[in-house]
């Protein structure tokens, strides 16, 4: 990673399937914010494969994938959720959640070849993902006299925060969101400009 306030993860959801002897394995890739947002993911897919046999899944979150977890639901243990994990690691992606439904097809596939099933499905469905470079952006938000509107957007024009909300009145207040790597000097700038900050 090059950056400290940037980080990789994928655009949009995307799906795969791949076949091993007799099993199938259906892959899904999905952006994901919260534990909230991955509960609810898992729950539509359980709803809609409610016949197969697993629904192995791992998941990052945060910028740095501080957060993360994998989960073989009953295969044996490090078979599953592992391998899955590590294709998020290895293609460096967080806020992210891999699901990898399998539906038991009669013939076992002992423990090296589950690990390489699950881990070419999770790779199948990355692979179909479309990976996108994202900032940590902090939110500023700047309270300042009508008085100084010109010399603060002056300097959010000079700047280029994401203007998030807006209100203009005797006391305007504007929320910004910008690069982690660029708020201090916006924030220094804002404060010479007769703002005062809220974060």
């Amino acid at each position: 990673m090059q950056d400290d306030d940037r980080y990789r993860t994928v655009a949009a959801p995307a799906e795969a399937a791949c076949r091993e002897r007799s099993s199938k394995f259906l892959a899904w890739i999905y952006p994901v914010r919260s534990e909230e947002e991955i509960r609810g993911h898992l729950d539509a897919l359980r709803k809609r494969f409610f016949d197969a046999t697993h629904h192995c899944y791992a998941w990052r979150l945060g910028p740095r994938g501080e957060a993360f977890r994998a989960n073989d639901d009953g295969e044996p243990s490090g078979t599953a959720g592992k391998p899955i994990l590590g294709q998020l690691l290895s293609n460096d992606i967080t806020d992210c959640l891999v699901v990898v439904v399998r539906y038991f097809g009669g013939t076992k596939l002992g423990v090296p070849g589950l690990i390489a099933a699950y881990r070419e499905a999770a790779a199948a469905a990355i692979e179909a993902a479309q990976i996108v470079e994202r900032t940590v952006d902090r939110v500023v938000t700047v309270d300042f006299p009508y008085v100084a509107m010109n010399d603060i957007m002056r300097v959010v024009k000079e700047e280029q925060p994401r203007i998030e909300a807006q209100e203009f009145d005797n006391l305007c207040t504007l929320r910004l969101a910008i690069r982690e790597s660029r708020a201090e000097g916006l924030v220094v700038r804002l404060r010479k400009a007769g703002g005062s900050i809220r974060e």
